[in-house]
Order: structure tokens, then C-alpha cells, then sequence
């Protein structure tokens, strides 16, 4: 399977509700499914080589789920752009799930999937088809670096006008040379996916996501840091899915002091870094993809 299918779900609102896109990956049928969730900016094609990894060691056995968060990609964009949080995107998940069924499941989340994995995995009340058996957090924990979120802050919002894939791919890598290495063409299939037309009939390009995303964002204060991590670590204290931690050993978002913190309480996760990355792993190169598969497939 070379492409994944587009798929859709109803997620209810304080309007009139919203669509969320997601990529499928897989047997259709399987019930053992692995949801895989994008970070701030991104979509759920960023799975892509990881997808296809896993259900090449699985022989084919389970199911990809890849969704494209609330204002991303193939999703509607959100009415009310203080609902482009956590609260929100735990919610969707919540109902994608309803829709697919797993009787396994298993979660990757990647910096902003990683914390809507915790929030779902770390408050027992939620309505779940199933725990989740496997939690993989992907260069993210509960103490979120503050030089971290405000140069993330600094390009967030900014969606561009481009003129063709290579221009976009070229000005993304230059916030984004974090991820590690990629050969061009590695990059150019990450970056595809992230852009899309600009209505106006010029042929030109777009990043993919809402532009509005920024704004709940940007209103984070260095003050309110404390408190949103006490809330972070009450969260990861209830996991009980045992957790994989992948950090790219020089991630400016992660600390080797949280990630160390993250081995010693709530779900005790095991942890891998990868060296020459930072903020964060792909999920492209041959040993990322084969930490992940050893999690999920042991």
C-alpha cells in the first residue's frame, strides 16, 4: 500500500461541528489500531514513511490511523479560533475513535500529539473504546522549554505565499533544520503535503494549516508556564499505558532533565535519543522508525 485512504469524521462542537480528516493506512479491518498525531504545524502525512514501516514489520496486521488535527490539512477550519486547543483536539480524538472501534490501541504523538495523547491517556474517565495499550511521546513531556515555545512562537501564523513545493520546502527547513538530517528528497515528501492552492486562482501556494492557530498560542505568558505544568504532570502521573519517550538528544522543547523526570514516575517511560536531532524526530530515518516498531510490535 504506497497511499493511504482519506478519511472523515462528525466532531461535535459548540457550533454546528466540524469535519476532521484522517489517513488510513493498512487493513481496514484490522482492529488493532495505531493513531498517529501530528505536531503544532504539521499534518498527518508526516506518518507516511513511519506507516508504512509498521505495516511492513506487522505484515500487514494493523491499522494506521494519521489524523489531520482540527485546522490542519484535509480538516475544517474551527469557527472559534480559542477552541484550537488541547480540550478541542482530546475531544476529536474521542470521536474518531468511536468511529474506528479498536479493540488494541496504541498512540504516537509527536510534540503537540504527544500532549493530546497524555490528556487522553491521563484522565481514566474519558469515554474510550479501549485503553491505549501503547503510548510513544515523541520529544515532548510536561515541562514544555519557555525559549522553546517562543521561537516557535515567532513563525507560528505566518502561512506564506509560495510559488512552487521547492520554495515552501525551502524556507520551512529554515525553521525547521531541527528535525536532523534529510536528503532533498526526503524533505521535498515532507514538505508536499503541508502546502496547499491559494484560492485565488494564481497557482501559488500556501501552508496548509489556519492561520488562527496562533492566536491561543501566543497567548502563553512565561507566568502561566507553572501552572500549565501541574496540570502536565497530574496528567502524566495517571498514564497507565506503558510509554515509550523518544527525544532528539539536542531538542530545545525537551530537556534531558524532564526526560530523565519521565523514567522515574508516572508510567516510568523507557527512553531513546537520537543524536544529531532536535525538536523533533521525524520518524523517516530507518532506527527512528525501528524504536517506534519495537514498542508497538514486541
Amino acid at each position: 500500500m504506497t497511499e493511504p485512504t482519506l478519511n472523515y469524521v462528525h466532531c461535535p462542537d459548540a457550533a454546528e461541528g466540524h469535519r476532521m480528516a484522517y489517513w488510513q493506512w493498512g487493513n481496514p479491518d484490522s482492529s488493532h489500531v495505531v493513531l498517529c498525531v501530528h505536531g503544532l504545524t504539521r499534518q498527518g502525512r508526516d506518518f507516511d514513511a513511519l506507516a508504512q514501516g509498521l505495516i511492513e514489520k506487522s505484515n500487514g496486521e494493523l491499522r494506521v490511523v494519521c489524523p489531520d488535527v482540527a485546522g490542519r490539512g484535509q480538516s475544517d477550519w474551527l469557527k472559534n479560533a480559542q477552541a484550537y486547543q488541547l480540550p478541542t483536539y482530546a475531544g476529536d480524538m474521542l470521536a474518531l475513535l468511536a468511529q474506528l472501534q479498536p479493540t488494541t490501541l496504541d498512540w504516537v504523538g509527536t510534540s503537540m500529539g504527544g500532549l493530546i495523547g497524555m490528556a487522553v491517556c491521563g484522565t481514566p474517565q474519558l469515554p474510550l473504546p479501549v485503553p491505549v495499550r501503547r503510548l510513544v511521546l515523541n520529544d515532548v513531556g510536561p515541562v514544555l522549554e519557555w525559549k522553546a515555545l517562543s521561537r516557535i512562537g515567532d513563525y507560528l501564523g505566518h502561512t506564506g505565499r509560495f510559488n512552487s513545493v521547492q520554495q515552501a520546502a525551502d524556507l520551512m527547513w529554515t525553521v525547521s533544520s531541527s528535525f536532523g538530517p534529510h536528503t532533498s528528497a526526503e524533505w521535498l515528501a515532507l514538505s508536499t503535503h503541508m502546502v496547499k492552492p491559494l484560492p485565488d486562482g494564481s497557482g501559488d501556494l500556501t501552508l496548509h494549516y489556519d492561520p488562527a492557530i496562533a492566536q491561543p498560542f501566543k497567548q502563553m505568558t512565561e507566568a502561566s508556564v507553572p501552572e500549565s505544568e501541574a496540570q502536565l504532570w497530574q496528567l502524566y502521573d495517571q498514564i497507565q499505558a506503558k510509554t515509550l519517550l523518544i527525544r532528539g538528544a539536542e531538542s530545545d522543547l525537551l530537556s534531558h532533565q524532564t526526560a530523565q523526570a519521565m523514567t522515574q514516575r508516572g508510567p516510568q517511560a523507557q527512553l531513546m535519543e537520537f543524536a544529531g536531532v532536535g525538536h523533533a524526530p521525524t520518524f523517516v530515518a530507518k532506527d527512528q522508525i525501528a524504536a517506534v516498531a519495537s514498542c508497538l510490535l514486541e
